[in-house]
């Protein structure tokens, strides 16, 4: 891939940061602009620079602002960067929390060096990725929590928002939507756009959960 994607890789164990930045730094389209080693050295750099990330890899467990805190901040004062959660916590509340707070895509530490590079491209063209694991901790969140599913009246979106939302829980580009259903990339962004605003969801990663809680997606 060609595109350019912007890095900040947030983990306060210096040798296994300094191990995935020696990774992405040899990717001709990746660019790692900044580490930190814990929320607050993050959301300071973020404060006082202008050349924001577009991804932030960011650790679970670290000293003075924890990655939960950290996406919390992120997700609300700047909404347009991405934020993976990359973490030795494999449990499924802890993936539950940080999608819930914000984060667009999850994995393990011991992941291979091939899944990250695809989780971060894909994450940088689609604007979130869910692999197998996490997409079946969603729906298991939802289906042990029937109280959580969204009152919105489905008759409230139109049978092209449907497909539109089907195709993107399918993990579809905009460009692949727009194909598939014989409409341009800027009507798919249109009806995404509507998605969000009717479904209150901040992003594609919570239209996601919103097809899978309103049984409008069945991910298998």
């Amino acid at each position: 891939m060609d595109n350019h994607i912007k890095i900040v890789l947030v983990d306060d164990e210096i040798l296994f940061r300094k191990g995935v930045f020696f990774l992405l730094d040899r990717e001709k389209n990746i660019e790692i602009i900044a580490e930190a080693s814990n929320g607050v050295e993050l959301v300071t750099f973020l404060n006082e620079n202008e050349n924001h990330p577009d991804i932030v890899i960011m650790d679970l467990k670290m000293p003075l602002l924890n990655g939960v805190e950290a996406t919390k901040i992120l997700h609300k004062e700047y909404p347009q960067i991405k934020i993976i959660a990359l973490t030795s916590y494999d449990s499924s509340s802890f993936i539950a929390n940080m999608i819930n707070v914000g984060a667009v895509s999850y994995l393990v530490k011991n992941s291979t060096p091939q899944e990250l590079l695809k989780t971060i491209n894909e994450v940088a063209v689609k604007g979130f990725y869910y692999n197998e694991k996490v997409l079946k901790v969603i729906q298991q969140t939802i289906s042990s929590s029937k109280n959580s599913k969204s009152a919105l009246n489905n008759n409230y979106l139109t049978n092209r928002e449907i497909e539109v939302l089907q195709l993107i829980c399918e993990q579809k580009t905009t460009a692949e939507i727009g194909e598939k259903l014989f409409i341009s990339p800027r009507t798919v962004e249109g009806h995404r756009n509507n998605l969000l605003l009717k479904t209150e969801s901040k992003n594609s990663a919570g239209l996601v959960v919103y097809a899978i809680q309103n049984e409008i997606a069945v991910i298998v």
